[in-house]
């Protein structure tokens, strides 16, 4: 079994910018809310193609980000057909190893599996995330002084396995999950993007 995945990532969660879990020190408010997505500009696993797909999660870590225990809710691009959803399932549930397991890894629970409708848009730096009902976010890039976004890099954890992320913010961050009995809508708190290639 194999995969080759790449593309672009979009994180948005309730602690302040910047995130204190990509260094490994514990989240703001002590726990952390989020929704993380990765968006397949090209993708395979095994044989079945999985390019132009988004797979997404909202996320619950009640502690440090590195000692697991995250309830979790997936999501799967409507789109994807039967073959793709569980190619996808296969790798984001850690049973193709690699990299994207060791990130995964960190889920203790998955509450539920969703089929939903995921808007992914990257534009020179903003994006915007929609996950059906349950998540809508705007996020915006920080600027350094040469005009180029300013990243973050070589960090004790990532979601985006190894490659430089964007640092933003998050200037609406929305999410109602019943499973994970979430309703919160926040300004200005942090946000990331960035671009990855997994392989496993």
């Amino acid at each position: 079994m194999a995969y080759k995945l790449e593309g672009s990532m979009l994180e948005v969660c309730n602690c302040n910018v910047l995130c204190p879990c990509w260094i490994g020190e514990d989240p703001d408010r002590g726990f952390c809310d989020s929704a993380l997505s990765w968006h397949f500009d090209t993708g395979t696993v095994d044989s079945v193609n999985v390019s132009g797909l988004t797979i997404a999660l909202a996320v619950h870590i009640p502690g440090n980000v590195l000692n697991g225990n995250w309830r979790a809710v997936v999501y799967v691009d409507e789109r994807a057909t039967s073959e793709q959803h569980e190619a996808l399932l296969s790798v984001f549930t850690g049973k193709q190893g690699g990299p994207v397991a060791d990130l995964v890894g960190l889920v203790g629970e998955v509450v539920a599996v969703e089929r939903a409708p995921i808007t992914f848009e990257t534009h020179e730096g903003k994006g915007t995330l929609r996950i059906g009902t349950t998540v809508h976010a705007e996020l915006e890039p920080y600027v350094g002084a040469t005009g180029k976004g300013t990243t973050l890099r070589d960090t004790v954890f990532s979601t985006t396995a190894g490659a430089p992320a964007y640092v933003s913010k998050a200037p609406i961050f929305k999410m109602e999950s019943a499973e994970l009995g979430l309703s919160f809508e926040l300004q200005n708190h942090n946000a990331v993007q960035g671009d990855f290639l997994f392989e496993g």
